[in-house]
């Protein structure tokens, strides 16, 4: 008797377990369009229960991340951190922007502070294998350089043999800086400021010879040199790019639903490019391409059925994407491109079919 009710424990413990699996529930919720989407318990279930997506971010790098003139977040990786909730919740306007140091940034992704870093963030081995966290595709190809001031007679690195150099602590740049002169056989100073808000005074005023960080960082405050330190044309960024700096979203490891979701967003923006799919068209697409209406949530094939590849997002996600926020190019062009003050060319940050190295997955 003992022995069979021991062996009826047994059996209920191992069907709870079956039944439980790791622990996690699912959460079910309805897009306001009615679509429904299912959310195991983990960040995206907790996005969506509190309705609002805490985003990690920088406030200091005109172009990608900083305050406007009407003291609203915007740039580059804002606009990946609208399109994540656009994707998510329905609405790119749900965010709240958390600001963080080059210091803060990991602790706070560590602590549930935030829930994606999207903050000009270079991918690198010890990072990925140190911090916690799990790099996602990137959204911009970057390499370090050196800003000096235009009449300083400086016009390459080996020039600045015995020099001073600002650059920011806590930063992959801070170890790059003294590979490339240990390389070259070149002693200097360097001169370290917590914050890029605090660096920029230094190099105003003459207490380094050099500022070095991601070049896309440089043409941001060489573009904001105001006219009465002599405007962008005083500063001069040297041609040598000396580091590879991909840059992309950083998420907590052990949640694979919430990566995928993240990824996916930004492949949204990329694949939306390569279909010609902008925020003008992408609702009133009337083609009849199996691969974009699979993309874009419509019906496809015959019988005609909808694609939902179990990402958990609702199925017309990069519809939302795309209209609220852009195609890769639109948000490119918008905060970076050669119209704004930055200049930048995409060059490596072009689609894979125009020689860069923007690549989606298919979406199927």
């Amino acid at each position: 008797m003992i022995r069979r009710l021991l062996l009826l424990v047994a059996v209920l413990a191992m069907v709870a377990a079956a039944c439980g699996g790791d622990g996690a529930e699912e959460t079910t919720t309805t897009t306001a369009d009615g679509g429904g989407q299912t959310a195991t318990e983990g960040v995206y279930a907790e996005v969506v229960a509190r309705d609002v997506l805490n985003c990690g971010v920088n406030n200091e790098v005109f172009g990608f991340g900083s305050i406007d003139a009407d003291g609203n977040f915007a740039g580059f990786d804002i606009d990946y951190c609208k399109a994540v909730a656009a994707a998510v919740l329905g609405d790119s306007s749900k965010v709240e922007y958390k600001a963080l140091t080059a210091q803060q940034r990991f602790t706070a992704l560590q602590s549930g502070e935030i829930d994606v870093l999207i903050r000009n963030t270079t991918w690198t081995a010890s990072r990925d294998g140190a911090e916690g966290g799990t790099f996602l595709t990137t959204t911009f190809y970057d390499g370090q350089g050196m800003m000096v001031k235009s009449d300083s007679g400086i016009n390459s690195l080996e020039d600045m043999a015995n020099t001073t150099v600002c650059v920011q602590s806590g930063t992959t740049t801070e170890l790059n800086l003294a590979d490339r002169f240990a390389a070259g056989g070149l002693t200097f100073t360097p001169l370290t400021f917590d914050s890029n808000d605090e660096l920029r005074p230094a190099f105003v005023a003459d207490q380094c010879d050099g500022w070095t960080s991601d070049k896309s960082q440089l043409a941001a405050f060489r573009a904001q040199n105001p006219e009465s330190d002599g405007g962008p044309e005083a500063w001069t960024i040297l041609p040598e790019t000396f580091s590879k700096e991909p840059l992309g979203p950083m998420v907590l490891d052990g949640d694979s639903q919430w990566a995928q979701a993240v990824n996916w967003t930004v492949f949204a923006t990329i694949q939306a490019e390569e279909f010609g799919l902008d925020s003008g068209n992408v609702e009133s697409y009337s083609g009849d391409d199996p691969n974009v209406l699979k993309f874009l949530g419509q019906p496809s094939g015959d019988p005609p059925t909808v694609t939902d590849p179990g990402l958990g997002l609702p199925t017309d996600f990069a519809v939302k994407v795309i209209s609220q926020v852009g195609n890769y190019e639109e948000i490119y062009n918008r905060n970076v491109g050669p119209d704004t003050p930055l200049g930048l060319v995409r060059g490596v940050n072009d689609l894979w079919t125009r020689g860069g190295l923007l690549y989606a997955p298919p979406y199927r």
